[in-house]
């Protein structure tokens, strides 16, 4: 048997027990760890200074957050940097890597449906694509100004400028979406710059809106009180309060019946 390593000086050998008494409530609702990779970290202090937002950060507090980790973000070196101050432990050698919550078999399976897809380079973007349906956009938005700048706003001018200008708004939407998930360019800073120019000026939204809470709904998808897209509140949905009611208990059942946390 291969003895197990010994932790770096000053860190504790911890276990999922104890690292899940630190999510902000319970017996310790002032401290809050989470791990990655095995190593704990504490961000009791640190989450209200995360770039992503600290609810996104907390949500994951007294859990596993290695896959949000890898997935939220690209330049892993940088942030290790800052990782690093928060360590406080790691696993103790006779605790699983992955959460006795969670469901191993669907963890692994999709990390490795994650390591086949990069490796086929299915998430390499097309920018040539991306060009084009930027400047289908703009064709189409001064269209629909150019139709109403001519013809006048009569009835017939003004549906057809309508029907332009919305199916431009619908392209421009599925477009800041690839760029708010930096998608697009290798360099973060182009995918928010092209991003904050889609969203904010041809939108009219706020580019940092929707990037918080899209993160959330990433960070735990389908997760009451976690995920922003099923806490909405019933006067956003067009069908009324009873269709609403229906959808969010519909959407936590599933939640539930795939046992996610």
């Amino acid at each position: 048997m291969i003895p197990a390593k010994a932790p770096a000086a000053g860190l504790r050998l911890l276990t999922w027990e104890e690292i899940g008494q630190r999510n902000g409530r319970g017996p310790a609702p002032q401290e809050r760890w989470l791990v990655i990779d095995r190593k704990v970290y504490d961000i009791s202090q640190f989450y209200r200074r995360h770039p992503g937002g600290a609810r996104l950060l907390v949500s994951h507090a007294g859990q596993d957050a290695t896959d949000a980790f890898v997935a939220f973000h690209p330049d892993k070196v940088l942030v290790n940097k800052y990782l690093k101050p928060l360590q406080i432990g790691e696993l103790a050698p006779d605790q699983p890597s992955i959460e006795p919550t969670k469901n191993e078999m669907l963890v692994k399976d999709f990390r490795e449906l994650r390591a086949t897809v990069e490796r086929m380079g299915l998430l390499e973007p097309n920018q040539l694509f991306f060009f084009l349906l930027l400047a289908h956009i703009l064709l189409l938005d001064t269209a629909a100004w150019l139709i109403l700048l001519y013809f006048g706003t009569s009835l017939v001018p003004f549906v057809l400028s309508l029907l332009v200008l919305t199916i431009s708004q619908v392209q421009a939407s599925w477009l800041q979406h690839d760029l708010g998930h930096l998608s697009v360019f290798r360099k973060a800073k182009w995918n928010h710059l092209l991003h904050k120019f889609v969203m904010c000026h041809l939108i009219g939204a706020s580019a940092n809106w929707w990037t918080l809470l899209h993160s959330q709904h990433h960070a735990k998808p389908n997760c009451f009180h976690k995920d922003p897209d099923i806490d909405m509140h019933p006067f956003l949905f067009t069908l009324g309060k009873k269709f609403s009611v229906e959808y969010r208990g519909w959407k936590i059942h599933s939640t539930l019946k795939a046992g996610e946390t």
